[in-house]
């Protein structure tokens, strides 16, 4: 890897990193020079990713993780800090988009299960990696988030909530590490984006009509390497 490039020796670990947003990162990362840690649940989908970071030139790791199951973050934390001492760039990325229903009509399992992937594996990873992020000196926490989660819709409930929540937890994290050394957090809204939730919370919408998930990883990675104050917030197009 060539040592001229911005991101070069850096680690980042990018999770719903098999498709879409986190895909698209995750190139964008290793092609800036990152070594990049790709997580998701989809082995095959996840080699593909590797596959074209290194066919382009960069490095990248495999770990398949179901960010529902139980012990399984903290198995992979400490699975990279056997590997490497730090953690530079975190991007959480994957969430999981319940049916689009009335608050009445709420189905409490899918319910649950938003707020385990989007909410519950928020928490986790922050406390399994930040001690390496600390170690780093100059970490980037990158959360991305819906704009449901700051301005309610109809039918948009479940993942709203799980989304507020979600910025919550980065934002008191970003207050609690402020004055403990360079971690710095951002929340990144990536407004109306090509991915397969997207088609499934709008089946009838012409995918042309919205940005590719390239757009955003590239504000993402231009993102990292800007000194932003922690607690920034920034949302990629202008609509969605």
């Amino acid at each position: 890897m060539n040592s001229d490039l911005p991101l070069a020796g850096r680690v980042a670990l990018v999770t719903g990193a098999s498709k879409g947003i986190g895909a698209a990162t995750a190139k964008a990362l290793g092609a800036a020079g990152a070594h990049v840690v790709l997580t998701a649940r989809d082995v095959k989908a996840l080699e593909g990713v590797e596959d074209a970071i290194h066919a382009a030139g960069g490095t990248a790791t495999i770990a398949p993780l179901d960010l529902s199951e139980q012990d399984g973050v903290s198995r992979l934390a400490a699975a990279l800090a056997q590997r490497w001492d730090k953690l530079d760039i975190l991007v959480i990325n994957a969430a999981y988009l319940p049916s689009l229903t009335p608050v009445t009509q709420m189905e409490s399992k899918q319910f649950g299960q938003a707020l385990t992937v989007n909410v519950l594996a928020t928490q986790a990873l922050i406390a399994a990696f930040d001690p390496l992020m600390k170690r780093a000196g100059n970490a980037r926490v990158i959360g991305v988030t819906s704009s449901v989660g700051s301005v309610p819709r109809a039918f948009w409930g479940a993942y709203g909530a799980s989304k507020a929540a979600f910025e919550v937890i980065l934002d008191c994290y970003a207050a609690e590490v402020e004055k403990l050394g360079g971690t710095r957090v951002a929340i990144v809204d990536p407004g109306a984006t090509r991915t397969a939730m997207r088609a499934r919370a709008y089946p009838g919408e012409d995918p042309a009509s919205v940005k590719p998930p390239e757009d955003v990883a590239a504000g993402i990675v231009a993102l990292v390497q800007r000194d932003f104050p922690t607690r920034h917030r920034e949302r990629i197009g202008a609509t969605g």
